[in-house]
């Protein structure tokens, strides 16, 4: 390859060449995938990023594997630049046990720790929270790592790249948000979904710089992301690129763009970078046409053979279905086994006398002495302390880097935190109220709870997320007094506990920052300062899925968890003074769930009623009552019963709310029925 001077290009010409080789690579893949769903050869989604080859193509000549990517279903071109072996890549698209995820993910969802392709994520718009939590954990350390999230112009129309990049220029952090605009959102054209003449003048709204390049021109596009690279570097970020390109295919699938019209589609091919590149290279003397040749058939070569390798490997056996759900395969549920874990050593150091919300701050300060990778945030965690005071003076004991305000935006949170953890972070969210689920579910259901599964354990997410629960206190409303637990129980790889006394907060908070998986914390708002007791000042662990005897019995069992355990505990106390014996089961945790010892104390009691503050009809308790009566049928005295809330909104009236929500005198009238059944 002949020498030039890379003044009157703009470039060096090893890089440019460098940037052909990729687009080449980029090319091979397309065409091999294209040619092989057209034939038949194997059937996977496919979403082309045919015309935007220069983009990846570049940034990875600004780039290495330390710098993080997250990027979308979409971004399979991303992927071959990041530097993803081929083989993995399309074993993975194939379902086969040597991809990179295992087969387990598909193309859709690739995590790459090596190459730094950190997540992939097939929700229009959901990395770039995630991105965030990257860059803050490259920030946090002292590294200067980039960290850049591709996403389509589609996705500037959904709420978490607003809370990102809003998220972003707050804690200043070093990402660049990559828009690849295509000028398709799917289906639909730019200018038939968004009124905005570009994009990249938004950042300005946020705080920060951002710039638009021709996504089509190596040259320009190249000093435009090298100076942007640098500038990141140099903690200057975050900064907003636009790179404008034309998406040559459909959305999903072979050939060509099908909704464009035909002027419109020969415009875009006349400007694809390829060939355009291709010609630079030629034209400038850098590359003769046989050299050219040399790299796109090496670059067909490379894809044949990984692509024969990888349909040659097996099928990801059906042997795999509960590994990687969680770290101990033993905490997925499964029907007819009930493991019994160990139960936590008892403390013998001094202990404390404390309000539950005094364990909170405890557990989260001893966390944070012991790994400075914890670090929690939240709306109002700081000098506040949050608005029930769970967090306070932790910031004046650990400091605004380590204890963070955040924007009220909850999708950003709980992304910010998912990223970190990727990165062996050890973050604790704070979401003010459990009803504000709704509002960052995406991100709890979609990314923390599926990552190590979807990974194939190359990556999972240590983080926990602290909700507090209303009910049981009136006036506070229907949307700050539900429980919804059976929603978290029901995903798999989420964890979710809620203790209910102050020694338990501590012990079981402690647990969960330093588990493996993300545990969600419920903290019911009636306990924090409406129960005291004995805490160890030391650090001491329960183990999650171990529950706990509250009252033994004979006569019944009464199975609950949170602020309603002390309602049944009522409850029996009165039921004893008619001669009726309860049993009192704390479970601490839902999941991993303690059967072993529910199950033992029905089989002594014969009888079972499960209570709890959720609504009764699709309530946890069902899972309890059925697991119950499948395993004890022959041997029970009367049918499993459960008590929740009436399936109405709480109300604001606290006659309506004490009244709805299961309370001492209920539980005990219920537990009458459940012993006069013959």
């Amino acid at each position: 390859m002949q020498s030039n001077s890379a003044n009157s290009l703009g470039i060096e010409p090893a890089t440019l060449v460098n940037i052909y080789r990729q687009m080449a690579r980029i090319r091979a893949v397309d065409k091999g995938i294209q040619a092989g769903l057209s034939a038949g050869k194997f059937l996977f989604s496919y979403w082309p990023a045919t015309g935007q080859e220069v983009i990846p193509a570049t940034v990875s000549q600004l780039t290495s594997t330390r710098d993080y990517m997250v990027t979308t279903y979409r971004g399979i071109h991303d992927q071959v630049a990041k530097g993803l072996d081929l083989e993995g890549l399309f074993a993975e698209a194939l379902g086969r046990s040597t991809g990179v995820n295992k087969g387990k993910g598909g193309a859709p969802h690739i995590s790459d720790p090596a190459s730094g392709s950190m997540l992939t994520t097939a929700i229009v718009g959901a990395g770039a929270p995630i991105a965030n939590g990257l860059a803050f954990a490259a920030k946090s350390r002292g590294e200067d790592r980039v960290t850049i999230v591709n996403f389509g112009d589609g996705a500037t129309s959904i709420g978490a790249v607003h809370e990102a990049m809003n998220f972003a220029g707050s804690w200043k952090l070093p990402i660049i948000f990559l828009c690849q605009n295509n000028q398709y959102g799917e289906y639909t054209k730019l200018a038939d979904y968004t009124a905005s003449k570009d994009f990249a003048s938004r950042a300005a709204g946020y705080g920060f710089k951002g710039v638009k390049l021709d996504g089509n021109d190596p040259v320009a596009f190249y000093q435009g992301m090298k100076t942007v690279v640098e500038e990141i570097r140099a903690g200057q970020g975050p900064i907003f690129v636009e790179a404008t390109s034309y998406r040559l295919g459909p959305h999903a699938g072979v050939g060509d763009n099908h909704n464009a019209a035909p002027e419109e589609l020969k415009a875009g091919k006349e400007a694809w970078p390829v060939p355009r590149t291709r010609a630079l290279l030629l034209k400038s003397g850098i590359c003769t046409e046989a050299q050219l040749v040399e790299i796109e058939e090496a670059a067909r070569i490379e894809v044949e053979t990984a692509m024969d390798k990888a349909l040659a490997a097996p099928v990801t056996p059906a042997s795999e279905t509960l590994i990687d759900v969680y770290a101990d395969v033993s905490n997925v549920p499964v029907r007819g086994q009930y493991p019994r874990r160990e139960a936590e050593v008892e403390p013998t150091g001094e202990r404390k006398n404390m309000l539950m919300l005094e364990a909170v701050i405890q557990a989260q300060a001893a966390a944070m002495e012991l790994d400075k990778g914890v670090f929690a945030f939240g709306e109002d965690v700081g000098k506040p302390g949050g608005v029930f005071g769970t967090s306070k003076g932790l910031q004046a004991k650990f400091g605004k880097d380590r204890v963070l305000d955040t924007p009220i935006a909850e999708q950003a949170i709980i992304g910010c935190g998912v990223g970190a953890a990727l990165v062996g972070m050890r973050p604790i969210a704070e979401i003010m109220f459990n009803d504000f689920a709704g509002v960052c579910m995406d991100p709890i259901f979609n990314h923390a709870a599926k990552q190590r599964f979807m990974s194939g354990g190359a990556t999972h997410v240590p983080m926990v997320i602290r909700m507090m629960v209303g009910g049981g206190i009136g006036g506070f409303g229907a949307q700050h007094s539900q429980s919804l637990e059976a929603w978290f129980a029901h995903v798999p790889g989420l964890k979710v506990v809620m203790p209910s006394t102050p020694f338990d907060a501590k012990g079981l908070l402690l647990s969960s920052i330093f588990d493996e998986d993300p545990v969600i914390h419920l903290e019911s708002i009636k306990l924090l300062r409406g129960i005291k007791g004995e805490v160890p000042v030391e650090d001491y662990r329960i183990p999650l899925g171990v529950a706990k005897i509250r009252r033994e019995g004979a006569d019944i069992t009464l199975v609950s968890y949170g602020w309603e355990v002390h309602e049944c505990v009522k409850a029996a106390d009165e039921l004893q003074k008619e001669g009726v014996s309860c049993e009192v089961i704390d479970l601490r945790t839902l999941v991993p769930i303690d059967y072993a010892r529910v199950l033992d104390s029905v089989k002594k009691t014969r009888r079972a009623l499960v209570v709890h503050a959720a609504t009764e009809f699709g309530g946890f308790g069902a899972e309890i009552a059925s697991t119950i009566g499948e395993d004890q049928f022959s041997k029970l005295k009367a049918p499993v019963g459960r008590l929740g809330a009436a399936f109405a909104p709480i109300g604001y009236s606290r006659d309506i709310e004490m009244n709805q929500i299961p309370s001492a005198p209920s539980i005990a009238a219920r537990v009458r029925e459940i012993l006069s059944f013959k």
